[in-house]
């Protein structure tokens, strides 16, 4: 039975990896705030569920 909770390390290697994409320049896939960093931005991209990254367990 597969989990859908990402554990500590998944949740680091997801947000590091989309955060490092943005830092590059591709595009957001939500409104970004005034003096948001590219972290804020992969957090809640991950949390409303359009992040376009998957986990294989």
């Amino acid at each position: 039975m597969a989990s859908s909770i990402l554990n500590k390390y998944e949740l680091a290697r997801i947000l590091g990896a989309r955060s490092l994409q943005l830092s590059y320049g591709a595009p957001p896939l939500l409104e970004v705030k005034a003096g948001e960093s590219a972290i804020d931005v992969a957090r809640r991209e991950l949390e409303t569920g359009v992040i376009p990254l998957v986990v294989l367990r």
